[in-house]
């Protein structure tokens, strides 16, 4: 690289603007801002370069973050895309929406606020689509070999780039009408543009990718056709039984699960036919449970669909504003972290439990609360106790269950064993189930989890398969 570096130049932390408040909650379009190329410069400049960079360490994806904020500050902004691209396939799908667990790893943060790594990421993903910079790298050579991918979320297109860039004929399908999975389902287009997902399965399918949309791998055919149709067969369907609640009243009408709702709102959004109106929250009394990231998708969600009120609430209590004794550096800290959407509204409560939902004529009309209070067993454990007299009653019209995951969605007549956990079983390393030509990868493996995550189990399955099949 030439040019003169300033590499740890000390300057302070810029976040990147976003949108008003008040006036973003009346679209869909994003709400992070981009920043002037020479604010990103004196950003990346701030990262020190480190000999042991413990970032690398906080991505799951590895990502060589010193090497590409360095290339940045020296301007040479094309060689900082190669480089950041080396490592992850989608970074603008992990600079808009990961929690940038490499962040708080940063060495700087033990003196100083962290190098804004996410911002740097996003920018240089989106510089690179603008510029040209990303264009389909199709294979060179083809192996006759052939592999069928089920599920197009971001571990299933990772692994079909990669597998399909080695060569391999590969064949991607999907049940939904459009690519994606939780990235067009789950995530908010205020998030997340799906047309940043569009381009990138445009670039896929240059690279011969094929994409099956609409086929329910189960009922529209089932896997042991696959198996029959292809040499290896990939499972990246993700984990998206949700969890529900086993209070009364969680079977009314209005009690919905957080997914179910995302689902239905991005499908509104994209102008797809759905079925079912009673899923939208104008004008209705909108209690969320769930303190996660998917929660506060719902949050954001409710606000954009005109909620009369939203409230948010955890049955934990709210967690510190900084690091603790308890969560030394370099580990991701349990902080409290609020997301745009809890800067646009709502109301947010701690350490309340859900004891039943209260309706009429099947309709939910209310849920019974009672607050609760954590203490330390002598074990070491933190034990939840409820606190006397503290149960009460709130009015709501729909309320999202966003209290996590339980697995897999069972494929109809496949026998897959999975774990206690509701995951598909498979080997950690090569990523093969017990069944001979099946693998398994991302959050139908290793349960639900980032987005980043699922973008390195791909690449690694990928890389798994293709050792299997050139032997």
């Amino acid at each position: 690289m030439g040019g003169k570096s300033r590499v740890g130049t000390v300057t302070g932390r810029i976040e990147a603007p976003k949108r008003n408040a008040l006036l973003r909650v009346l679209d869909w379009r994003e709400v992070e801002q981009s920043q002037p190329s020479e604010v990103l410069q004196s950003q990346a400049e701030r990262c020190m370069g480190c000999g042991v960079p413990f970032c690398h360490n906080g991505c799951p994806l590895g990502n060589d973050i010193p090497d590409w904020n360095a290339a940045v500050a020296l301007d040479e902004w094309q060689e900082a895309a190669a480089r950041l691209h080396a490592t992850n396939n989608f970074p603008e799908f992990t600079g808009k929406t990961c929690p940038a667990p490499c962040e708080p790893a940063c060495v700087r943060t033990l003196t100083d606020d962290a190098v804004t790594i996410r911002q740097i990421e996003r920018s240089l993903a989106e510089r690179a689509w603008s510029e040209g910079w990303i264009q389909p790298l199709p294979a060179t050579e083809r192996t006759g070999r052939s592999v069928g991918i089920v599920g197009s979320g971001p571990a299933g297109m990772a692994a079909a780039q990669q597998l399909a860039r080695a060569g391999h004929d590969v064949v991607v399908y999907e049940r939904d009408a459009h690519v994606g999975g939780l990235l067009r389902y789950g995530i908010p287009d205020f998030k997340l543009a799906k047309s940043d997902i569009d381009r990138r399965v445009q670039q896929l399918e240059a690279e011969s990718v094929r994409f099956e949309m609409g086929v329910n791998v189960g009922s529209d055919v089932s896997l042991a056709e696959l198996q029959q149709r292809h040499d290896a067969v990939l499972l990246a369907t993700g984990a998206q039984k949700q969890r529900r609640l086993d209070v009364p009243g969680a079977d009314l009408q209005g009690v919905v699960g957080a997914l179910d709702y995302l689902r239905h709102a991005n499908r509104l959004v994209s102008g797809e036919s759905v079925e079912s109106g009673d899923l939208y929250a104008v004008n209705k009394r909108v209690v969320i449970l769930g303190g996660g990231d998917t929660g506060a998708d719902c949050l954001g969600t409710a606000l954009r669909q005109g909620a009369s009120q939203v409230q948010h609430f955890h049955y934990k209590p709210a967690p510190p504003s900084a690091r603790t004794e308890d969560m030394p550096w370099p580990w991701w800290p349990m902080i409290l972290r609020d997301s745009s959407s809890h800067e646009e509204g709502g109301e947010r409560g701690w350490s309340l439990v859900a004891r039943g939902f209260e309706g009429e004529g099947g309709q939910l009309k209310a849920m019974r609360l009672e607050r609760v209070q954590w203490t330390l067993g002598a074990d070491g454990r933190s034990r939840m106790e409820s606190v006397p007299g503290s149960l009460h009653s709130v009015d709501v019209d729909l309320a999202l269950i966003a209290v996590g995951f339980v697995g897999v969605e069972p494929i109809d007549g496949a026998d897959i064993a999975r774990d206690d956990r509701g995951r598909i079983a498979a080997d950690a390393r090569s990523f093969e189930t017990e069944t001979p030509g099946i693998w398994a990868c991302g959050d139908a493996r290793r349960g639900a989890s980032l987005v980043v995550w699922a973008i390195r189990e791909g690449r690694d399955a990928a890389e798994a398969i293709d050792r299997r099949l050139r032997k």
